[in-house]
């Protein structure tokens, strides 16, 4: 009993030493949607980081999702995406691809955005930063 106790109240200490010393609020935005869904969402970005500053976000593109990442990419009033993905990552947004869209679409890396990340899957690693990173979901 006493074992079971201490071994409940070692835990409980752990977990509130893990909680103070994380780095805070960790969020994976997921764009799977096309080009016209990206100014919401980068709209959402940019509001989330001026609420909450020290916020770590990544932005994990797949499918239709990659397109707003591609270069030369223009909003619906000609704006190109390119200005907005640019100040989100001097912020400190990553923006990760899925390397299986550009394979399956056939879309080399040269037609991307500059200083994009690549992932071998878009959903793996949306997964892998929940799971293993301790990340909050978002779907815009």
């Amino acid at each position: 009993m006493i074992r079971s106790i201490v071994a409940v109240f070692l835990a409980v200490l752990s977990f509130g030493a893990f909680a103070a010393g994380s780095d805070g609020v960790k969020v994976v935005y997921h764009m799977n949607e096309p080009a016209d869904h990206a100014t919401q969402v980068i709209r959402n970005i940019r509001n989330h980081l001026n609420a909450d500053p020290k916020v770590k976000i990544v932005l994990v593109a797949h499918a239709s999702g990659i397109d707003f990442l591609m270069r030369d990419k223009k909003d619906k009033n000609g704006n190109p995406f390119e200005v907005g993905v640019q100040e989100l990552m001097q912020r400190g947004v990553e923006f990760r691809v899925c390397e299986f869209t550009l394979k399956s679409r056939n879309i080399d890396k040269s037609q991307m955005i500059d200083d994009l990340k690549y992932v071998p899957s878009g959903v793996a690693e949306v997964a892998r930063l929940q799971a293993q990173e301790g990340y909050a979901y978002l779907k815009p």
